[in-house]
């Protein structure tokens, strides 16, 4: 009976030790499982746009894969957690969205030294001037951004004046124009080339377009096709290639920092590994790609290309240059070298 009683006990330790090993995974799972940590991401576009489809989700399906799906985001578009456009940074920074992707100047004024890359004539394109923004506001910018950790900086492919049926062939056609524009500076462009500036954010232009509210919008082939822009409009004036655009507008994907502090030291290296210059740079090319395609649309659909002359270019740059004087005088009242900064954000540009 001893040698019975010792055969069964010796067959059950092992048994035991493999339940215990069993349910030592299965914690281990509910410990990881637990670990989770999901990430409110908040924006102002549709879900069929080319930021939430092409940027926004696949930087949160990356983030998930390289965290072994410990980070997950939850992606709320086109406002669906409340509030306005221009809210949004401030939503990061008190905690109501984890994580915001928007046009921080849709607040007027509050990012005045960020804003200088949205002077007129000042960017290429997205890929070849975002890495220039990021720099700068790196170096010079930060503080404009308290309470948030920035991911990525970035601006679009450059501004076009897309017109429902109206001709603009040179600066004396822009006179009386009303034409939308996104941010205070590209409104006090519109204004120094002659034409009535109404702002607004780029959902609202087509209707507005359409209704005659203004004759057309300063907007980025990027958005025009999601927006229908090549039906509603009829003329699309352009700069020549490889010259600076006529406007842009700088966009920035932005996390609570204390959300941010509060990961373990792994995960914070994933949203690290996610951020900075190369990160931007890739926003940008994003931004970029649609606009050959949008283009492609216009075409086929015989609207007017308008590309300005080399005459006209000059024109045009001479014309808005006080733009940049102005933003330069009012930099420097609010404690800025506004003429340093100015001069470092076209090196910057230049280098690239």
């Amino acid at each position: 009976m001893e040698k019975i009683a010792s055969k069964t006990a010796a067959i059950r330790r092992p048994r035991l030790s493999t339940l215990a090993a069993a349910a030592a995974l299965v914690l281990a799972a509910g410990g990881a499982q637990a670990q989770q940590v999901v990430l409110k991401v908040h924006h102002f576009l549709s879900p069929a746009s080319n930021a939430h489809q092409n940027l926004i989700t696949p930087w949160c399906e990356k983030i998930a894969k390289e965290s072994g799906d410990r980070l997950k985001c939850q992606i709320y578009p086109s406002m669906q957690l409340g509030g306005t456009p221009a809210q949004l940074f401030d939503q990061a920074r008190d905690g109501i969205a984890d994580i915001i992707w928007t046009v921080p100047t849709y607040q007027a004024g509050r990012f005045i030294k960020s804003e200088v890359f949205e002077l007129p004539f000042m960017t290429l394109g997205g890929e070849a001037s975002s890495p220039a923004l990021w720099e700068y506001i790196q170096k010079n910018a930060l503080d404009e951004f308290k309470g948030t950790k920035l991911i990525f900086a970035h601006v679009h492919d450059g501004a076009v004046i897309h017109l429902g049926s109206k001709q603009v062939k040179s600066l004396d056609d822009m006179k009386g124009l009303k034409l939308r524009a996104p941010t205070r500076i590209a409104s006090k462009m519109i204004t120094s080339l002659g034409a009535i500036p109404v702002q607004m954010p780029a959902p609202a232009v087509p209707e507005s377009i359409a209704k005659g509210v203004v004759d057309g919008a300063m907007i980025p082939w990027e958005v025009a096709t999601p927006l229908k822009l090549q039906e509603i409009t009829k003329v699309h004036v352009e700069t020549p290639a490889g010259e600076a655009k006529m406007s842009n507008t700088i966009f920035v994907m932005a996390m609570n920092q204390s959300k941010y502090d509060s990961l373990p030291a792994d995960l914070k290296k994933v949203i690290d590994a996610n951020s900075g210059l190369e990160a931007s740079r890739f926003a940008g090319k994003v931004f970029d790609m649609p606009a050959d395609g949008a283009r492609k649309i216009a075409r086929d659909r015989g609207n007017t290309f308008v590309t300005l002359s080399a005459a006209e270019y000059e024109r045009w740059m001479k014309a808005s240059a006080g733009v940049a004087d102005e933003w330069v005088k009012e930099a420097s009242t609010k404690g800025a070298n506004g003429q340093g900064l100015l001069e470092e954000a076209r090196a910057l540009l230049k280098a690239r």
